[in-house]
């Protein structure tokens, strides 16, 4: 299928999303919040790949939301009653805000590949990955606070929870950029490349570990680090034991501990298929 604002390819069990609007620096249109979780939905759901890289083309991997988004009919007709209005702007921003809580909401890791300039919305997508990864020339800008706007798809709720939290504080109320060295030692990015070709080849073999590990346990360990991120550890712990009465099964170990005594790889099935609405 094709899409206007990604190009989407599927190898040894990675999916390779790409940003494929170079010439506009990769800005966000319309099409682009809803493609984007229909991509991760259905790779998530399908079961047959184990790990998403989204990775961008050109000089930037996004210069952000594109005004376009606020513009003809996305609020309603002008003269409309005010309380109207603005409970559709509500639920404009939820549909945004879901573009991005589909990376945490789907069942296998999401790899962040950046290049160049990543602004405003671009931050609020990443910080929703599982993991950053950025070239040299990478930066990072709450750009919402340079234009007079509150930042409200996802950065100040995550951002805080991935850096600590006065520093977080400090861009986002400056509209400052971090460089990739600085984000690095943050804790943002978990690595800095030389450049897009190193960064992209290095992503791809962190994903392609990822894709040989048991996707049941993958599966579990998403489910288990985002639900301990916002609860209290105590609740943490019962989710994680409730969690393993029900999907920890012996079949991935035993295959495990075959092929380490066999001297091979060990082959692990694929997550089933997720039909929703069934």
């Amino acid at each position: 299928m094709g899409y206007t604002c990604f190009d989407v390819s599927e190898s040894d069990g990675i999916a390779h999303v790409v940003l494929s609007r170079p010439d506009e620096l990769n800005t966000m249109i319309p099409a682009f919040w809803s493609e984007l979780p229909q991509i991760v939905d259905e790779l998530s759901d399908s079961g047959r790949v184990r790990v998403i890289v989204i990775s961008s083309t050109g000089r930037h991997f996004s210069a952000g939301m594109d005004l376009s988004v606020f513009g003809g009919d996305a609020l309603g007709s002008a003269d409309a009653e005010t309380g109207r209005v603005r409970a559709n702007l509500r639920l404009n921003v939820r549909h945004l805000q879901r573009a991005f809580t589909a990376l945490e909401e789907a069942r296998i890791p999401v790899l962040a590949a950046i290049q160049g300039g990543c602004v405003g919305g671009a931050v609020d997508m990443v910080t929703a990955a599982d993991c950053r990864y950025a070239t040299a020339d990478a930066w990072f800008c709450i750009q919402e606070i340079n234009i007079g706007m509150t930042a409200d798809v996802g950065t100040l709720q995550r951002l805080p929870k991935l850096i600590p939290d006065g520093v977080a504080r400090e861009y986002a109320y400056t509209g400052r950029r971090l460089p990739a060295a600085r984000a690095r030692e943050l804790g943002l990015v978990n690595e800095v490349f030389d450049d897009h070709e190193s960064m992209l080849a290095g992503v791809m073999e962190i994903a392609g570990e990822i894709a040989s590990r048991s996707p049941l346990a993958v599966h579990g360990t998403k489910e288990a680090i985002l639900f301990a991120r916002d609860h209290s550890v105590a609740d943490a712990l019962e989710y994680i034991a409730v969690w393993q009465t029900g999907m920890f099964q012996p079949a991935d170990m035993l295959e495990s501990f075959r092929a380490r005594a066999e001297g091979r790889d060990p082959v692990y099935d694929d997550l089933l298929e997720v039909r929703r609405g069934l």
